[in-house]
């Protein structure tokens, strides 16, 4: 489980792909030391699990499905990821419940910059669009954003210089892919309202 704040931007140093797998190597500020294997790192909102680590750096495995589902097919050397380290009973909770399991790719439709913040406006796959409601939480390269607006085409956050300055989102154009994990309890809500909808649904 993560917060959505991120704690360091990551280089991806090396890349070996098997088969639908692909086994990154990922430079970071973190000490390696304090990872322990089978750790979980979020590697641009990606839940991932560490399997080796090393001074300066730690390696991971993405499965098929992950590399499908997200952007990380995508990704070479040289990238630049967003980090957290899982979230500790105790730590402060700055964003907002993450799980790292991506829904989806959103698309940068738009940035805008509004005096010293950016305004973005992405579309989704309309399957997630239910779920991203004005004022509530989603988590893009997982980071946590509050939505300004949603409607039937797509939703708007607002980056903040802070935001803006450390993470990669700066380094963003439009068109470009990002990952994108809707909020649990939209999902969580959505799914009772399935079930009530339905007189003895365990029958």
């Amino acid at each position: 489980m993560f917060t959505g704040i991120i704690s360091d931007i990551g280089h991806v140093a090396a890349i070996k792909s098997k088969g639908g797998q692909r086994h990154l190597k990922i430079e970071t500020a973190y000490a390696t030391d304090t990872i322990a294997l089978g750790a979980s790192i979020a590697c641009n909102g990606i839940c991932l699990t560490v399997t080796e680590t090393g001074e300066n750096w730690f390696a991971v495995t993405a499965s098929e499905e992950t590399c499908r589902v997200t952007t990380l097919a995508e990704w070479d050397t040289g990238w630049q990821i967003n980090l957290e380290r899982a979230l500790k009973a105790g730590d402060e909770l700055g964003g907002h419940l993450v799980s790292g399991h991506i829904d989806g790719k959103a698309v940068l439709e738009t940035i805008t910059p509004r005096d010293d913040c950016y305004h973005l406006r992405l579309s989704a796959p309309s399957s997630l669009l239910p779920f991203i409601a004005t004022k509530g939480s989603v988590a893009l390269d997982g980071i946590s954003l509050t939505v300004n607006a949603a409607d039937a085409r797509g939703f708007e956050v607002m980056i903040i210089p802070h935001t803006w300055e450390h993470t990669t989102l700066q380094y963003c154009a439009e068109g470009h892919e990002v990952n994108l994990e809707v909020d649990r309890f939209a999902r969580y809500a959505a799914r009772l309202t399935e079930f009530k909808s339905v007189a003895n649904p365990f029958e």
